[in-house]
């Protein structure tokens, strides 16, 4: 994580202060930036395709407890944490359905108000028409 940020902010300042602040050795850094991936970080890119591709397939609805379930449904050994981690950390946010919310009833007791300007609302001088829309 240190060592990420050192790439993105090294353009703007010297990586022996980035290295001193963050509190890493600037051998460390260098040594990290040739070092192949950790099996840990290549099961997390397998993991991460297949969450891809069912957080697609969920048309972007589902959060990491369904994505989870489905990918061990498919025979993956994965935790919800795991693929909570994955999402948060590639910008993988569940939409939410919103609920369905009734603003109008149409079919209430009350009487209807006359529709005096039939949709004429030219007017020949000031102060001679006003409307309103509650909605």
């Amino acid at each position: 994580m240190k060592f990420r940020f050192i790439d993105a902010a090294k353009e703007n300042f010297p990586v022996t202060r980035l290295c001193q602040v963050l509190e890493v050795s600037q051998s460390g850094y260098f040594a990290g930036r040739s070092r192949p991936a950790s099996p840990r970080q290549q099961e997390d890119l397998v993991l991460l395709a297949h969450i891809r591709s069912a957080f697609t397939l969920s048309h972007e609805t589902y959060g990491s407890p369904r994505l989870t379930r489905e990918l061990q449904d498919e025979g993956l050994q994965v935790g919800r944490r795991r693929t909570a981690r994955l999402m948060r950390e590639n910008g993988l946010k569940a939409r939410q359905k919103r609920r369905f919310k009734r603003t109008t009833d149409s079919h209430h007791a009350f009487p209807i108000a006359p529709n005096l300007l039939e949709q004429d609302f030219s007017a020949e001088r000031p102060n001679e028409k006003w409307a309103a829309d509650i909605s």
